[in-house]
């Protein structure tokens, strides 16, 4: 129930999926008197869903900690309980984010090894799309954190993107060694000294997201949804100039009539709706947020995130990856304790 053109957004989102993934079910929850004229109009989601009746909703306007405590049976937190149960494989929603994210952070707990979610999106660049984690679940995150986020970005991008050996990269303000704050450094050195095969570049400048310079770039969630806005409104300003430019004459306008194929392709490639979809990552449960202000076509590309994370066992990966970094790291602590026994 929760976004700005819900529940038409999520059954049109539902609909469409069904064409793209035949084999899909679904469990709706929500408002059933809103729901079933929808559901009903819905022919090809007929026999692939259920509905969940609740009248109990979590609202944009409410704080994450009030969401906790009183909507235990709306329709965010029952859709959540659902994956927690086994009766779902995934939660998508496009309400409160905070409270989205608080009730899977408390229901689902973190994978073994990881301290705290990313919010991880894909990205269009000059090469193929990107993975960028975090944009804005942990405002501060020292070293460990965001070498977790490498490790989780990392298993993403090779099970999701298809990429063998993504390279990894740190956003920072710039790229020499001396530059960033003590955590950023920190973390470097544990990227550039890690053991489990992470394809580390080093640092990467906002300059570099579009480019495609680094496959996976890590951020705290201060700096990476600060840069995620700024490419989101540079693309606005772009298309909005673009647009009075080309009304604002008579050859403009004759120049857009014979522009229009390569303008339409382009459109394609940039539109925001192929890109909704946030993940959070790192939970023990597959967890996406659409945008609020999502209509169908964004919805649906939320749902293939989920689809995307569950059939691709995103999550299976990365308890691999803390696993074989947790038994290295135990190796390391019995030599160093052997060593201090000799010495002794």
């Amino acid at each position: 129930m929760g976004g700005d053109n819900a529940p038409q957004s999520v059954v049109d989102g539902a609909d469409i999926a069904l064409t793209k993934f035949p084999d899909l079910r679904f469990l709706f929850f929500g408002d059933e008197a809103q729901l079933t004229p929808l559901l009903k109009k819905a022919k090809r989601l007929h026999g692939h869903y259920e509905l969940v009746h609740t009248t109990d909703v979590v609202r944009s306007e409410d704080r994450p900690s009030a969401a906790l405590r009183q909507g235990k049976n709306s329709s965010m937190r029952l859709a959540i309980d659902a994956v927690a149960q086994g009766k779902a494989s995934g939660v998508v929603s496009a309400g409160n984010t905070g409270a989205f994210m608080a009730m899977s952070k408390l229901v689902f707990k973190t994978l073994p090894g990881i301290d705290r979610p990313a919010i991880a999106g894909e990205m269009p660049t000059h090469k193929h799309d990107i993975l960028m984690l975090d944009l804005g679940a942990n405002v501060a995150c020292d070293a460990d954190v965001l070498y977790q986020f490498a490790v989780i970005g990392d298993a993403f991008a090779r099970q999701v993107l298809g990429l063998r050996k993504p390279t990894i990269g740190l956003l920072n303000i710039g790229s020499e060694d001396m530059k960033g704050h003590e955590e950023i450094q920190q973390a470097a050195q544990k990227l550039k000294e890690n053991t489990l095969g992470l394809n580390y570049i080093g640092y990467v400048e906002g300059t570099d997201i579009l480019q495609g310079k680094a496959d996976v770039v890590v951020a705290d969630g201060f700096t990476g949804n600060v840069a995620l806005k700024t490419v989101e409104g540079t693309a606005r300003f772009f298309a909005s100039q673009m647009k009075a430019t080309m009304r604002s004459s008579f050859w403009g306008r004759a120049a857009y009539v014979l522009a229009r194929p390569a303008f339409a392709k382009l459109k394609k490639r940039l539109d925001a709706r192929r890109y909704n979809g946030a993940m959070f990552l790192g939970l023990n449960g597959v967890a996406v947020k659409s945008h609020g202000g999502a209509d169908g076509y964004a919805f649906y590309h939320a749902i293939r995130e989920a689809h995307d994370m569950i059939t691709c066992g995103v999550n299976e990966r990365i308890i691999k990856e803390m696993a074989t970094l947790a038994n290295q790291q135990n190796q390391e602590e019995d030599r160093s304790a052997g060593t201090l026994e000799a010495v002794l």
